[in-house]
């Protein structure tokens, strides 16, 4: 019977490694340190231990149930790609039985924790996000547009909300400004990967824009959300938010982002691509650091 579902001969630690790759702890790591400094922005002090504790384990909790729903959903994609062929769910190390107890058994412990400890409101944001990214995102748009990073990407976008909503409990108009960048900068990132791996996407039956629009559109579509980009990075600025550091530290990667976008578009190489995605990330994390520090260091320009 062990056999069947897919536990035989293998150690708990395997298996458990397994359990953790499902649940993108990279990505999710990203996601702890938006909501993190959502958290920072919308405490005049230090963010009490308890709510930054259980808020960003909550937080954690179901995103990394969203990550495993996306493995479940996305499993015979997965075998396609030379980027996803390997994972739990795609090989059969865990079936998707186990997944889906796996991801509920997380996801309602994150939710217990967030309405019980935290506030109601961002228990429901979070699920909300969870539904929207696991759901409508990896469910439905991924196979229907090709603009679905764009309007998926919104549930990707809200973990500093979420930070900002376990400390005050209430909607603010910063804490969606952290969204705004999180949200205009999931497209660029997102498709220059697709640029990069076109043919494996066409070949999944995927209509990422690089896909269903061509190449050189999507590289003119990464320049001009990377225009966007280099705004909405001016807003913290702009609103008072932020200061010195975060102003001359944003204005730097935005610009850098930029000329990336524009070597793609017009000079590009055949690394190009997944140069800008990964250097991408680098920048999300560096620009969240510095509203942190920002904040908690503030240095007038």
């Amino acid at each position: 019977m062990l056999k069947a579902i897919g536990w035989s001969k293998r150690s708990p630690g395997l298996i458990w490694r397994d359990y953790l790759e499902m649940t993108k702890p990279k990505v999710v790591l990203l996601m702890l340190v938006t909501a993190l400094v959502g958290m920072a922005l919308a405490s005049p002090g230090w963010v009490a231990l308890p709510t930054l504790v259980l808020g960003l384990t909550g937080i954690g909790l179901m995103a990394g149930a969203a990550a495993a729903v996306n493995h479940l959903l996305d499993r015979r994609i997965d075998t396609i790609m030379a980027r996803t062929h390997n994972r739990p769910v795609a090989t059969g190390r865990v079936s998707p039985l186990q997944g889906g107890v796996f991801a509920a058994a997380i996801g309602s412990l994150g939710f217990v924790i967030l309405y019980g400890f935290v506030n109601p409101l961002t228990a429901w944001l979070t699920l909300a996000s969870l539904v929207g990214y696991a759901l409508v995102y990896t469910g439905f748009l991924k196979r229907a547009t090709p603009q679905n990073i764009v309007i998926g990407g919104l549930a990707g976008a809200m973990p500093p909300l979420l930070g900002w909503t376990s400390v005050t409990g209430d909607f603010h108009g910063h804490g969606l400004l952290l969204v705004i960048i999180i949200f205009t900068w999931t497209p660029p990132h997102f498709w220059a990967l697709a640029v990069h791996r076109r043919d494996e996407y066409a070949k999944a039956d995927i209509p990422m824009l690089p896909v269903t629009h061509g190449i050189e559109y999507t590289k003119t579509s990464i320049l001009l959300y990377s225009f966007l980009l280099v705004i909405a990075c001016m807003l913290p600025v702009l609103v008072g938010m932020s200061g010195g550091i975060y102003l001359l530290g944003s204005t730097v990667l935005s610009l850098w982002f930029l000329v990336k976008a524009w070597q793609l578009k017009y000079s590009p190489k055949p690394d190009s691509a997944i140069k800008l995605f990964l250097f991408s990330i680098w920048q999300l994390l560096a620009l969240f650091v510095l509203l942190l520090v920002d904040h908690y260091l503030p240095v007038g320009l």
